[in-house]
């Protein structure tokens, strides 16, 4: 840390006040001259002839708030980015587009990326120079930001023709890589039995996860597994799913005591984490979790479903219910401070007792396992644990449970971490879809109502007019045009919302954002979807983002959505634009599956056998208890629901026709429920592909038979 101490916050905010994002609001009273981006700052630097800083962050970024204290309160810093520089900065979340144009410079420059981010543009917005964190002085083999600045304003002063040579090149290189080119790579299931082969080598076989330290969860690519274990049986792709899950749940990335899951861990372990807890990593988490139940049994994996929704909806909700996009690392300018625990404090709330109990299975001791401190955790199995204690397993779990309740509640009582209360569309969409997915595997009403207030959020906040979305809501403003990922995420879980609702808004919704990402997005010529939409501001490159990072890509988003959302609705063209985007990523999938997890699972879903599961409710009231008919009693719409649910089918789409509904009176996108009787009164099950429709069931143990056919057989054809 910088000797120099802080400025004195002004008295009076700089522009960043009058904005509604966190994060920008941070740096409203820093002696800087901060713009946010748009036409006042732009124009400026136009009129100047002076180059901009550029800084790119989020308000849950621990290195965002260092380099702000460092740096951006440091009052000569501060004065020599005024005089020579127009200083602009960017909430990465608001402006996804931004990010990865600048981005894509700065990996370009120094071959690794990462926030804060920071780089200087000409007044045309041509990148010329750029990093990250930078200190204010040099260390740690890192040049000083008080020495980059004197050297920026240097070259620009001297040395024009050299910085201007280097803009044009970063820009040609940057507008050259944003549009990927179309491939004819077969589409063929070795793809996805290649991408869980290379995923398997590169497996933590110790500690679940891929790769050394640090440590992100990779969702999508431990759902690409699980489907590898499916279509081929490869119980080595499941062996590492189990394991990761497992020691992800038992680690400190997880949240021991108020449920989901840190950022990412600083250590092999998943020990350690970044404490930072984002609404997307949770919405991603959650359908691993659900999938790995549906293909092992193991009711823990449920545990972490409902103990991380309910920590979205406790925590990360807003009053009329949408979803909040993040809780900072930090409380009383201290990472983790909020989560931490010393085992004094242990004992003196537990008492000597039930404190050893809880030191021995959550590792806390008295020299802490974390910088002094401890960081909740479980490294002994819990049966270990009960024998190690002599417990029982049931008297273990009951005591465990009362030790965390209290141990909650004293938390809830400390100074809560920073909470940024954005509402991002796209990242609603997939947390809506993980709360819906779980309301029909768990059979819990709660997880219905709480994503279907979601999605109404969304639909009533950020729909300006019928088929268009805005990208971001704070304050009672929602503003920025909506990019591919924002529409694709919703159309996929307004997908999820509608089938576990069975509301026919939520499909009307999601067919009208389907023809506006089609009519603003789509590039007609060589297939995808741009993420900026034909009527976006113009910036000096418009990127197809294809890989997926933290979040999936917009594209391999849109092919799971329209390939999901054309298959409910009968819409073949639906489908076949989703193929040619598959067919755009081919390539990519083949050379690098670790960054094309999400399009592996639409892939995975076009491939099949993918089934329309329609359920038609039966008339027969429920048999009374205690009844002496001697026949069984009627199948119940429950029974085959959960019959659906119950076990690994991830290629599937689900509509339910309720017995007071006609044909005449089906809502147009649901003809797969049409022309399809209950049986005998009973509630049927019809299981089709393409329309193509199996004899009607009403045995519950026959429809899930038919459902968990194996894929064996059909190798790598």
């Amino acid at each position: 840390m910088s000797a120099q101490p802080p400025a004195p916050r002004r008295s009076v905010a700089n522009r960043l006040g009058q904005e509604t994002s966190p994060y920008l609001q941070q740096h409203a009273h820093n002696p800087v001259d901060w713009f946010p981006w748009g036409n006042e700052a732009l124009t400026l630097a136009r009129d100047l002839d002076k180059p901009i800083f550029l800084s790119i962050g989020y308000s849950a970024c621990h290195w965002c708030h260092v380099m702000e204290h460092e740096s951006f309160e440091n009052p000569e810093i501060a004065d020599l980015m005024n005089r020579h520089f127009i200083n602009i900065k960017v909430d990465r979340e608001e402006r996804p587009d931004l990010d990865q144009i600048y981005m894509a410079a700065v990996q370009l420059m120094t071959r690794r990326g990462g926030w804060p981010m920071s780089v200087f543009l000409t007044p045309k917005l041509k990148p010329f120079y750029g990093g990250t964190y930078w200190p204010p002085v040099a260390s740690r083999g890192m040049p000083g930001f008080r020495d980059i600045l004197h050297g920026v304003h240097d070259a620009w002063t001297n040395r024009r023709a050299e910085v201007s040579e280097n803009a044009e090149r970063l820009t040609t290189a940057i507008v050259e890589d944003s549009i990927p080119q179309p491939d004819d790579t077969p589409l063929k299931p070795d793809l996805i039995h290649h991408a869980a082969t290379v995923a398997c080598q590169r497996a933590d076989r110790r500690y679940g996860g891929f790769g050394p330290a640090p440590k992100f969860p990779h969702s999508m690519d431990l759902r690409v597994l699980l489907r590898a274990w499916k279509r081929f049986g490869d119980t080595d792709a499941l062996e590492v799913v189990k394991l990761t899950l497992d020691q992800m749940a038992a680690g400190g990335i997880y949240d021991q005591l108020g449920g989901g899951f840190h950022r990412y861990s600083t250590d092999e372990r998943w020990l350690a984490p970044h404490f930072e807890k984002m609404l997307y990593d949770n919405a991603l988490l959650v359908p691993v979790y659900l999938e790995a139940w549906q293909a092992t049994g193991n009711a823990d994996y449920l545990r972490v479903v409902r103990e991380t929704l309910d920590y979205v909806l406790r925590e990360m909700t807003h009053p009329e219910g949408g979803f909040y996009s993040t809780q900072d690392a930090d409380s009383e300018g201290v990472e983790g401070k909020f989560f931490v625990w010393t085992e004094a404090e242990i004992l003196q709330l537990l008492g000597p007792d039930d404190g050893r109990v809880f030191d021995v299975c959550y590792d806390v001791t008295v020299h802490g396992n974390w910088e002094e401190t401890n960081i909740l955790n479980r490294p002994k199995p819990h049966a270990e644990a009960a024998k190690e204690l002599g417990l029982s397993e049931f008297d273990l779990s009951v005591r465990l449970q009362n030790c965390r309740e209290k141990l909650f509640a004293v938390r809830s009582k400390r100074i809560w971490p920073g909470r940024d209360e954005k509402i991002l569309a796209g990242w609603n969409g997939l947390m809506f879809s993980a709360m819906a997915q779980a309301a029909q595997v768990l059979d819990e009403p709660k997880y219905a109502v709480g994503a279907e207030r979601a999605a109404d959020f969304v639909l009533s906040q950020l729909q300006p007019k019928p088929g268009r979305l805005l990208h971001v809501y704070k304050d009672g403003q929602a503003k920025f045009n909506a990019f591919s990922d924002d529409y694709a995420c919703v159309i996929d879980g307004l997908v999820d919302v509608f089938q576990a609702t069975q509301n026919v808004r939520h499909l009307k919704s999601a067919l009208k954002f389907a023809e506006t990402l089609r009519s603003l997005f789509e590039d007609v010529k060589d297939g995808g979807f741009f993420f900026t939409s034909h009527d976006h501001e113009e910036l000096i490159a418009r990127q197809k983002d294809l890989q997926d990072n933290a979040t999936p890509s917009g594209n391999s988003m849109a092919a799971t959505a329209l390939l999901r959302l054309g298959r409910l609705t009968s819409r073949q063209d639906l489908e076949k634009t989703a193929e040619r985007t598959l067919q755009l990523s081919s390539s990519l999938a083949k050379r690098y599956p670790n960054a094309a997890g999400q399009m592996l699972l639409a892939l995975d879903f076009w491939l099949g056998p993918t089934y329309e599961v329609a359920i038609i409710e039966g008339s027969k009231p429920p048999q009374a208890a205690g009844s002496s008919a001697t026949s069984p009693p009627p199948t119940q719409l429950a029974d085959l629901l959960k019959a659906v649910h119950q076990k690994f089918v991830p290629n599937k789409v689900l509509a339910i026709r309720h017995a007071s509904t006609t044909d005449a009176n089906l809502p147009a996108e649901l003809s797969v429920l049409k022309g399809k009787p209950a049986r005998g009164g009973q509630a049927t099950a019809y299981i089709c592909q393409h329309g193509t429709c199996g004899m009607p069931q009403t045995d519950p143990v026959a429809v899930q038979d038919f459902l968990c056919k194996t894929l064996d057989r059909r190798g790598h054809n």
